[in-house]
């Protein structure tokens, strides 16, 4: 007989809500942990090799917003909480779930694949050598997607002869205090490690950006910035929500050009924001600079498209991650190159049955209470409480959020996974209810 058991690949925030999920309705479960402890990207200096937390790390969303709906996060955790505070209330949630005792750490699943019965096969091997192969009804893949690293495709052209280094490597400052660094890329890590480098003094700090971001501070008028956002507002029209983001940007900072700081091509909530209430204070007193998209590398020296040069040392990518899944074969299941996971509810493979996929996804929010709720999901479908559409509802489903997709933020695997907080949130409640 096949197993009853559904296996979770993962303990980072996403696993550890579907472990919770499958445990509350009496599903058995293996969860497999590639390092000593939960906690998967948000655990610095993570043993399991993957994570991509710097010393300083802060979350960029409010503590009511990241919290799992069931287990809100104390109220002496700072509004915007360090790496430690957010590690401290993983392990908090396990423990208080009975979760924590229930992985299996140290141990790495190395080959996934489905079986004729339509079980799945899993192969995996602990860290000491000794590998397992298991069979299992359903597969929850929670793997992350912010560990394995994106360059610029195509390079760029030349050599350069100082450091290069990906976002995903930065740990401290001393890796770029006094350095002539150039960063690329305009998203949260960029920001964060550039002012970080403009602190230490001593080396010229600049970015180059293709397009620019919006840059939203995480604080208003004393509330956290992200706390405008609601069911509410996000059942308005994007014109107006657009409107209403602008006029409170407008408050917050002004027009961000006065601070140097270049301002999008795009319009609003047409790319991921990027949040920093530091960038423009720094840019303003000239630590940070700008340069558009890099047309060469000539050994010290960068040339840039406004045709203009500048010495560097160091070259930091932060040029964001590739979805990667080393335990499928190519041939199975590959989409690194341009993170087209075609899911239903971003979820579901529908030429899979079995194959749940949690937390592919880039909200404008957090993306604790989105995983939360995609485990409950998966837990009622793998119960039968719930059903899934036929398969030809799913495909048509998948190319709709695919066009809408490709309407608003265009053709770029930067924006592949992206989802709206509240509409999604209700979209998975509505499955729920199916």
């Amino acid at each position: 007989m096949p197993t009853e058991k559904i296996c979770i690949i993962g303990a980072g925030s996403s696993g550890l809500a579907a472990a919770k999920a499958l445990l509350e309705v009496g599903l058995p479960f293996d969860c497999f942990e590639k390092g000593s402890a939960l906690g998967g990207n948000w655990r610095y200096d993570n043993d399991n090799g993957l994570s991509s937390a710097y010393r300083s790390l802060h979350i960029n969303t409010n503590r009511h917003i990241m919290s799992y709906s069931d287990f809100p996060m104390p109220e002496h955790t700072p509004m915007f909480p360090h790496h430690s505070h957010i590690i401290q209330y993983f392990e908090d949630y396990a423990r208080h779930f009975d979760v924590a005792e229930r992985i299996t750490y140290r141990t790495e699943v190395t080959d996934v694949r489905p079986n004729p019965d339509g079980s799945w096969r899993v192969r995996t091997r602990h860290r000491e050598g000794a590998e397992q192969v298991r069979d299992y009804r359903a597969v929850v893949v929670a793997n992350g997607h912010h560990w394995s690293p994106r360059y610029p495709e195509p390079p760029f052209s030349g050599h350069f002869a100082g450091e290069t280094l990906h976002s995903h490597h930065y740990r401290t400052p001393e890796q770029v205090a006094g350095r002539n660094v150039v960063i690329v890329g305009m998203g949260n890590s960029a920001v964060d490690i550039a002012c970080e480098a403009a602190r230490q003094y001593g080396g010229r700090v600049t970015i180059s950006t293709r397009s620019g971001a919006y840059i939203m501070p995480n604080w208003l008028w004393g509330i956290p910035f992200d706390s405008l956002a609601s069911p509410l507002v996000s059942k308005l029209p994007l014109a107006i929500q657009r409107f209403v983001l602008k006029v409170a940007l407008h408050l917050a900072h002004g027009n961000q050009a006065n601070y140097g700081v270049p301002r999008p091509r795009r319009a609003l909530l047409r790319e991921h924001p990027t949040l920093s209430q530091d960038l423009l204070n720094l840019a303003g007193r000239g630590l940070i600079h700008f340069k558009p998209n890099i047309r060469e590398l000539q050994g010290d020296h960068i040339l840039f498209d406004d045709g203009s040069t500048l010495p560097a040392d160091l070259l930091n990518y932060a040029t964001g991650y590739k979805v990667s899944f080393p335990f499928f074969a190519p041939d199975f299941l590959n989409v690194e190159e341009q993170n087209n996971l075609e899911l239903y509810r971003r979820v579901v493979h529908p030429d899979h049955p079995g194959l749940f996929f949690l937390a592919f996804i880039q909200p404008l929010g957090a993306i604790m209470p989105l995983a939360e709720i995609q485990s409950q999901w998966i837990a009622r479908l793998l119960t039968g409480r719930c059903q899934l559409p036929p398969r030809p509802a799913m495909l048509g489903s998948i190319a709709a959020d695919k066009a809408a997709l490709a309407r608003r933020y265009g053709p770029s695997p930067r924006h592949t996974l992206q989802v709206d907080f509240y509409p999604y949130k209700e979209l998975i409640e509505r499955e729920m209810r199916k």
